[in-house]
């Protein structure tokens, strides 16, 4: 510690130390953007003897904008997710496994930081629009996983600091902006008590939703939060940030969300990898702390690492509103005012770049039908699904055709975190229950809130008596239809799909629609704001222009328009004052923490998890093993996969229900599990035998490196057999040859899920190429000790053949971050072609990281060696 901690600030009578930014940054700290004032407090409170050139590296950043400086950075929490935590909590248990063996004390494997896990992502929709449904889809919930659930109790029970918030709790972001964050919080150093920021990294990528308070956080990948749970800081270079001015006022009517879709837009168009967000200006102001954490939350989606707000008045009046106490709020006010971090609608600092949106011209959205980015006015669905299909057939009989809706799920973080639009949906579903509107009966609907404090609100106001009245009761509280829970098809739209070859789509307010996502059979969706969910409900069909043509009729046969059911600003605002109670938040959590179904859970106590040889959902992993140092030499490689442009995380790795006939399913059959019932692949996490039996099984994935190939499989060149991924693999790996995966633009964008990188270590990859790559699936595959390889042309321009091999020329040891790497594509007939490739390898600590062979192995090493 230096001598800039002697500064304080007095807060109930208590006098608490702080890093005084306004000296450290030198006369600058006006001109440096929120994030780094931010870093720069990290450094100096956490960085020891490198605190001194890290700050150097963050003011030298004023000259240019852009730095390749490395800083850094050590969060003071982790939160994760049921179904990135079971992944990391194998690793956990694997690696605790393999010290014991190693002569180790198991036990020192343990988190040095406070980490909270939410159980979110396991929850289906399984029953809807009835009575209970909310109370059957938990039951069922809790039947298929109980043995991950008593896994996630071990860890609780012998892993110090590790909270696990159990099912009916929320999802793990709207959890963070109730309950969890303190914007600014305390921490003891050298026996003080100090006043600092509420930092925080998470394994979902859509962490930075907590921007939207003025908390940093940014969402990674599982392997990186397990190196910060036991102590390894973040590394990154001082980031560019991208400065996005605001400016003017939301016209009435218009919501978040098409804000949202309308900053994803825009963004989309930058280059943001790498990049960081950060919003400025005078439309800041008149955003709610619930506006801006709809538009954080959608970051992953535009491309950044954040989508961060300053602290300000209406991040107090959000802790108010949501209880927080009123020291509480006293210290945020006085921390962000004596540090510089309370926002100036007027300051204008320096950024990498800037854009600037006029609030005053944002119209009503959607995005669709395939990418959160491609937003179109609200009224025009019908020729965006016709990229899809050119010709759509219309409805007859009153039965599905092209366009109609299967699904309509006012579901995500995204927008349920936000009272404003739950209640605006309740407001439209109390008119159109008065105009005696129904959904037709092939849409399946469904309300999943963020969090049970929504149950309170809406209650209060008769609203969700309103939404229940036309189906929309509420389900569970859970990520549910948004990450792929969705829950079988209605049985007509299924029929309808199999004897007339409709095109359904889905309709959600959740912040992704990748073709196969939200449900497997599904693979057009469109994102769109919760009363606009309940619209195209009511409609039944996309294939109208829903501002203006009717929705249904009334008794009397009159036409019931958009227009006559959409509420305005006002009507909404006086909802919400009668929804109103700060109590809601703490009394709502108390009573799902209270949960008697998880308090009965059985679940180890040992040092060493138990391994169980015939469980189908939790195995010990092949990865969690001591370093070997040889993997990153020069190879020669065949290549596997073969991809084009946009291939997400979710079309390496699904996460939603596993068909019977798959060959995951057949797996799982074949060790006693109902083929009718196999759960989701999310679920199954723990089983990395299952997990790699449904690599790249997505229905639109396409591997080019053989005409007709299907989704998840190969063509064997050696035997010139077409075989599943993970055949095709083992028989490389037989024969002592290794492979590498060919792909195009955005490589691994969507989720946030190591499994996308796990999986393909456990196919052999020695290397990705791709043109460009996401950075938390390429933080990912870092991690797993696969070399991330930037080339110039996919594997189409490449116009990579059976029998072709790529040569990648790699010497770890001069390994350097961005360093050319000679890369030659020889072919079968004997010619070579040398590739332009560069190592997508970021920071020092990302080399070091592919030297140990990945993250597990460094940290066994470091325990090995008596390291914390």
């Amino acid at each position: 510690m230096s001598d800039a901690l002697a500064p304080s600030i007095e807060v109930d009578g208590a006098t608490l130390p702080i890093i005084d930014l306004v000296i450290e940054a030198e006369g600058q700290l006006q001109r440096l953007p929120q994030i780094h004032r931010i870093l720069l407090e990290n450094v100096l409170r956490t960085a020891g003897e490198d605190a001194g050139r890290a700050k150097a590296a963050i003011l030298n950043w004023l000259d240019t904008g852009s730095s390749e400086e490395e800083i850094p950075f050590l969060p003071n929490r982790v939160l994760m997710h049921d179904t990135t935590c079971g992944p990391a909590l194998v690793d956990i248990a694997g690696m605790r496994s393999a010290l014991a063996e190693a002569g180790g004390d198991p036990a020192a494997l343990n988190p040095v930081v406070r980490v909270d896990v939410s159980t979110d992502h396991s929850l289906g929709v399984d029953f809807y629009a009835q009575q209970g449904a909310f109370g059957l889809n938990i039951a069922r919930e809790y039947d298929r996983n109980a043995e991950r659930y008593q896994f996630m109790k071990w860890a609780t029970n012998t892993l110090s600091g590790f909270r696990v918030h159990p099912p009916g709790t929320g999802i793990m972001h709207t959890l963070n902006l109730e309950r969890l964050a303190t914007v600014v919080t305390t921490v003891e150093v050298d026996g003080k008590v100090w006043a600092v920021p509420d930092t925080m990294i998470g394994t979902d990528s859509h962490t930075p939703m907590i921007n939207g308070i003025g908390v940093l956080g940014w969402g990674v990948g599982g392997l990186e939060a397990e190196s910060v749970m036991f102590g390894m800081p973040v590394t990154l270079r001082v980031p560019d940030v991208v400065g996005v001015k605001l400016v003017g006022k939301l016209p009435s009517g218009v919501l978040a969300t098409d804000l949202a879709l309308t900053v994803t837009e825009r963004l989309r168009r930058l280059d943001l990898q790498d990049k960081f967000v950060e919003f400025y200006g005078p439309g800041v102001s008149t955003l709610t702390a619930g506006d801006r954490a709809v538009i954080a939350n959608m970051t992953p989606e535009f491309g950044g690492n954040s989508g961060y707000f300053p602290i300000d008045e209406q991040t107090i009046l959000y802790l108010r509103q949501t209880g927080r106490s009123d020291s509480q709020v006293s210290l945020v006010e006085a921390y962000a005012h004596r540090t510089g971090l309370w926002f100036d609608p007027e300051s204008d600092p320096t950024y990498t770049s800037t854009i600037e949106i006029n609030l005053t011209g944002i119209e009503v959205s959607l995005a669709g039908p395939t990418r959160p980015q491609d937003r179109i006015s609200a009224g025009n669905t019908r020729s965006a699904l016709q990229k899809l299909k050119a010709s759509l057939v219309p409805s007859h009989e009153n039965k599905p055709a092209d366009g109609a809706v299967a699904i309509a799920a006012i579901t995500s973080c995204t927008n349920t975190s936000d009272p404003r639009l739950v209640v605006a949906a309740g407001l439209l579903a109390r008119k159109a229950r008065h105009f005696g509107l129904q959904p037709p009966y092939w849409v399946k609907t469904s309300l999943a809130p963020g969090s049970p404090t929504a149950e309170r609100y809406l209650r209060r106001t008769n609203l969700l008596e309103d939404l229940e009245a036309i189906g929309f009761g509420i389900v569970g509280y859970g990520c549910t239809t948004c990450i792929g829970n969705s829950g079988p098809l209605p049985q007509t739209i299924v029929e309808a799909m199999e004897e007339r070859s409709i095109l359904p789509v889905a309709v959600l307010s959740g912040n992704r629609n990748f073709p196969g996502r939200v449900h497997p059979q599904l693979e057009a969706g469109f994102l769109a704001s919760p009363p606009m969910v309940i619209a195209f409900a009511l409609a039944g069909t996309v294939d109208i222009d829903i501002l203006n043509d009717p929705l249904g009729f009334d008794a009397n046969g009159k036409p019931v328009k958009l227009a006559d059911l959409w509420p305005d600003g006002a009507e909404i605002d006086a909802a919400l004052a009668l929804s109103a109670d700060r109590s809601d938040v703490d009394h709502a959590y108390e009573i799902a923490e209270a949960s008697e179904a998880w308090s009965k859970l059985d679940a180890p106590t040992s040092v060493l998890f138990p391994w169980n040889d015939t469980s189908t959902y939790i195995r010990r992993p092949p990865f969690a093993r001591l370093s070997d140092r040889e993997r990153q030499q020069a190879f020669e490689a065949t290549p596997l996969l073969v991809l084009g442009d946009d291939i997400t995380t979710d079309h390496i790795s699904p996460a939603g229900a596993i068909p019977k006939k798959s060959v995951a399913g057949g797996y799982l059959a074949a060790r006693g599990e109902d083929p009718n019932d196999l759960n989701v692949y999310a679920s199954r996490r723990g089983n990395w035998e299952a997990m790699v039996r449904g690599l790249f099984t997505n229905k639109t994935v396409r591997n080019k490196l053989a005409p007709d190939l299907p989704p998840g499989s190969t063509l064997h060149v050696p035997s010139a057999t077409v075989m599943p991924l993970w055949d095709a693999a083992q028989a490389y790996r037989n024969a002592g040859e290794n492979v590498v995966i060919i792909a195009g633009e955005c490589y691994g964008m969507g989720s946030s899920r190591d499994w996308a990188a796990k999986g393909a270590a456990l196919l052999g990859a020695k290397a990705v190429l791709a043109v460009s790559f996401e950075r938390i699936h390429r933080s990912n595959l870092i991690g797993m000790g696969i070399l991330p390889l930037r080339i110039n042309q996919d594997g189409r321009g490449l116009n990579v053949c059976p029998g072709d091999k790529v040569f990648v020329d790699l010497d770890k040891s001069t390994l350097e971050p961005r360093s050319a790497i000679r890369v030659e594509l020889r072919r079968a007939t004997g010619e070579v072609e040398v590739l332009e490739a560069r190592a997508a390898l970021e920071t020092e600590a990302e080399v070091e990281t592919l030297r140990h062979g990945g993250i597990l192995p460094m940290i066994l090493d470091g325990c090995i060696r008596g390291r914390d």
